[in-house]
């Protein structure tokens, strides 16, 4: 606050010396122009410009303290504003901390509770399955469905509990290239399947993160399956990093239908889908174990149509340093 206080001041001594220097070039003007002022016949030029002068610094310098005062005013109703917004969010963010908390204990209650008799049924099914019997087939159909909605229903339950359990980061320094090229690895089947063509651009110069490995490449797995789900046969996804400062960006896009703009900001939500299958937990979690490691990720649209998640994560120290 020194600063601002520094120049508060200086609007009154510049006030001041306005006054001073319109008074000197007022008297000088006059002077020019044939005006004699005397006082008992003796010259009182001079006097006369350190009376204006005194007056008009005096006019001036309140002038200054007025601005001043008006300036103060609107910095220190800026500080109130800024404090009351601060204040605002943080209590969001707690009730929304509490309100995860809640719904964290609930997932993993019914997760724990729900695991082990799905077990069950799909043990039981499988061991169906396998019996021989005349209809078979019809056996075998139906024990299969049952399975696949059983596997369906367990990754729903590992997902909650994902949501449930705060990420544990085991971090160490690891490039961003490594990152895309396990991801790509993985996710290779599924791009093979419809004929994705991936765009990948690494920035250069991009400093290491320092950071968990295999929970950030779960991050760029699910918006991987998010993107390949949402393009059609034949479409591309781009992956992208850069580095910003202390900041390395990293973009995942995809040529397909983009987010619409109403529900655009509820993505990141719990249990928040617009896919008729979806959990609504896996850009969740993606946003916890982004947040736990410092970062952001942010959904927007694709320039040339589609959707464009960009993560920002603070780069290692040791490699910021060493650039």
């Amino acid at each position: 606050m020194d600063t601002p206080r520094r120049s508060f001041r200086f609007d009154r001594w510049w006030g001041l010396a306005a006054g001073v220097g319109l008074a000197i070039g007022d008297t000088i003007f006059a002077s020019w122009l044939g005006f004699r002022f005397a006082i008992n016949g003796r010259d009182a030029t001079v006097l006369t410009g350190l009376w204006f002068g005194s007056s008009f610094a005096t006019l001036g310098y309140g002038l200054g303290w007025l601005a001043e005062a008006g300036r103060r005013r609107r910095e220190q109703d800026a500080i109130i504003r800024a404090q009351v917004e601060e204040i605002a969010a943080a209590r969001q963010r707690l009730a929304q901390q509490e309100k995860l908390a809640a719904l964290g204990q609930l997932a993993t209650a019914i997760a724990h509770e729900v695991r082990n008799p799905l077990a069950i049924i799909r043990s039981a099914a499988q061991g169906l399955a396998e019996t021989e019997r005349p209809d078979g087939t019809a056996i075998r159909h139906a024990t299969g469905f049952v399975i696949a909605e059983i596997d369906r229903l367990t990754s729903v339950v590992t997902a909650l509990l994902a949501f449930a359990r705060p990420p544990k980061l085991a971090a160490r320094s690891v490039t961003v290239g490594d990152l895309f090229d396990r991801a790509l690895l993985l996710s290779r089947d599924e791009l093979d399947a419809k004929r994705i063509r991936v765009q990948r651009a690494d920035g250069t110069h991009v400093p290491a993160l320092a950071a968990d490995a295999d929970l950030l490449c779960q991050v760029l797995l699910g918006l991987l399956a998010n993107a390949t789900e949402a393009v059609p046969a034949g479409g591309e996804i781009g992956l992208t990093s850069r580095a910003d400062g202390g900041t390395v960006e990293i973009d995942v896009t995809d040529t397909g239908p983009g987010i619409p703009a109403d529900v655009r900001e509820r993505v990141f939500e719990p249990f928040f889908t617009t896919r008729p299958r979806g959990t609504g937990l896996g850009l969740a979690v993606a946003r916890q174990i982004v947040e736990a490691h410092g970062g952001t990720i942010a959904a927007s649209d694709r320039p040339g149509g589609g959707a464009r998640f960009t993560l920002r994560l603070p780069a290692s120290r040791h490699a910021t340093e060493a650039a």
